[in-house]
């Protein structure tokens, strides 16, 4: 099929490549004239795993290409929309460039199109977007309005998309579901060679779920916001544990057996952060608002939420007592691994608000630090976890990348001031860092001495 993707954000780019790996001939548009260089130049914008050598690939068959929305919407009969949505003060999500794109749609589109919502938006979008195309409509164009949300996760979107939950599709009359189905047809039915695991053979059994463009929108929302909801809650639970001198990782164990619960988004630490869940949980309940509804239980998920940097710190304080001059180590900037996104990391404001105290702060990620250097040039950036770790008082480790469980820990402990570890992310082996001589402590009263590294001394 030919397919359009307006935007080659994260969503955006990860889609059009995505799509023209499944067999599609895809036209992506950027309106920023100098990512858009890149693209054409074969340069992505951000890291995520095994989307270079796929758009390369691509790219080299000639199924995915790069241009401007007005070349974009003459190339597609299907125009997948991924502009941002970003968050207004207030809370709202800004769909302007939603409009944009629907009058440009309106005015310059001929013929069918299938016009595709996959930016997260409010409820009720796709009927606005309907009224945009209606209004602005040069006459000579056709439309079918459907919702398509995106469950794609950074560090693993690619393989989320080849191999999804479900596909969520919110239309409003059968040649658009037609039309959806056959997108996604080869992921649907496994037909297709999996770039991520090149031995994939097996049938997916996607769950296809066609629903009106309403509910669809809202499927987004509330299933971010329940998430966000699960992992506020074990934050919770490991204050309590903290408190109680109860092990939150076998709380957290004991309820994800219930299979009516599940083990995932239960791990504690200093919070949830990325472009997603802090705006949509924000936009949910500002949605549920217009409508008269109390949400007010998503206020308190977000309150708990950022309150996990300041609790964070405090441990930090407790074991350094003046902050001041302190030279520590920070392993990770990510808000979460196997990515290079560090908006709303909690990394970030704990860094902030570390520099503040005036601490000395040495920083080590495996992709990120070139877009935090940018924020934070008063950081001093270093090339690995062990540069970052000389002659330290504290080592912070608040993204649970996979090369931070591996390390030599005896060669770090002859490197640092002092040997206290503060996992932010329950992520290290404790036993093996504090046989070495380090302090370990974690979040949810998990806390080991070097006196005692065989058996954990709760704090």
């Amino acid at each position: 099929m030919k397919i359009s993707v307006i935007g080659a954000g994260y969503v955006g780019l990860t889609t059009a490549a995505c799509l023209a790996e499944l067999g599609h001939d895809v036209f992506c548009s950027e309106n920023d004239l100098q990512k858009l260089a890149h693209l054409q130049d074969g340069e992505l914008p951000f890291f995520e795993p095994h989307l270079e050598p796929m758009v390369k690939r691509s790219r080299a068959a000639g199924r995915l290409q790069f241009g401007s929305t007005e070349d974009a919407i003459d190339h597609g009969d299907c125009i997948f929309i991924c502009v941002g949505t970003p968050p207004l003060e207030n809370g709202d999500a800004d769909l302007s460039a939603i409009e944009r794109v629907a009058r440009t749609i309106a005015k310059q589109g001929k013929g069918y199109r299938l016009v595709i919502e996959k930016s997260t938006v409010p409820v009720q979008t796709a009927w606005q977007l309907r009224r945009q195309l209606a209004l602005h409509s040069n006459n000579q164009l056709e439309y079918d309005v459907a919702s398509n949300p995106e469950f794609l996760r950074e560090g693993s979107a690619v393989e989320n998309f080849f191999h999804p939950d479900r596909v969520v599709v919110g239309v409003e009359g059968p040649k658009a579901v037609v039309q959806m189905r056959e997108i996604y047809r080869p992921v649907l039915e496994g037909t297709f060679t999996c770039p991520v695991h090149k031995d994939c053979h097996k049938r997916n059994d996607v769950p296809f779920l066609v629903t009106d463009t309403n509910s669809s929108e809202l499927i987004k929302h509330a299933s971010n916001s329940f998430l966000a909801m699960k992992i506020s809650f074990i934050n919770a639970v490991a204050d309590l544990c903290e408190a109680a001198s109860a092990d939150v990782t076998k709380v957290a164990e004991g309820i994800g057996l219930d299979p009516r619960i599940g083990a995932s988004f239960l791990n504690p630490g200093i919070g949830f952060g990325g472009f997603c869940f802090p705006k949509d949980l924000q936009a949910f309940v500002r949605i549920a608002e217009k409508f008269g509804c109390d949400f007010s239980m998503f206020k308190e998920v977000e309150k708990i939420n950022l309150q996990r940097i300041d609790k964070f710190i405090n441990k930090l304080k407790h074991e350094l007592w003046v902050l001041r001059g302190k030279k520590i180590a920070v392993w990770g900037l990510a808000f979460k691994p196997n990515t290079d996104d560090i908006r709303f990391a909690p990394a970030i404001s704990l860094l902030k608000k570390l520099l503040a105290e005036g601490v000395i702060v040495q920083a080590y990620d495996p992709q990120a630090m070139e877009n935090t250097k940018r924020e934070l040039p008063q950081v001093t950036y270093c090339q690995d976890p062990y540069q970052a770790a000389q002659g330290v008082e504290a080592i912070l480790v608040l993204t649970e990348w996979d090369e931070f469980r591996t390390l030599d820990w005896a060669r770090i402990a002859k490197m640092v001031e002092r040997p206290l570890v503060i996992d932010g992310r329950n992520a290290l082996r404790k036993d093996e860092v504090a046989a070495q001589g380090f302090q370990y402590l974690g979040i949810g009263g998990i806390s080991l001495t070097p006196a005692k590294a065989a058996s954990p001394v709760l704090a």
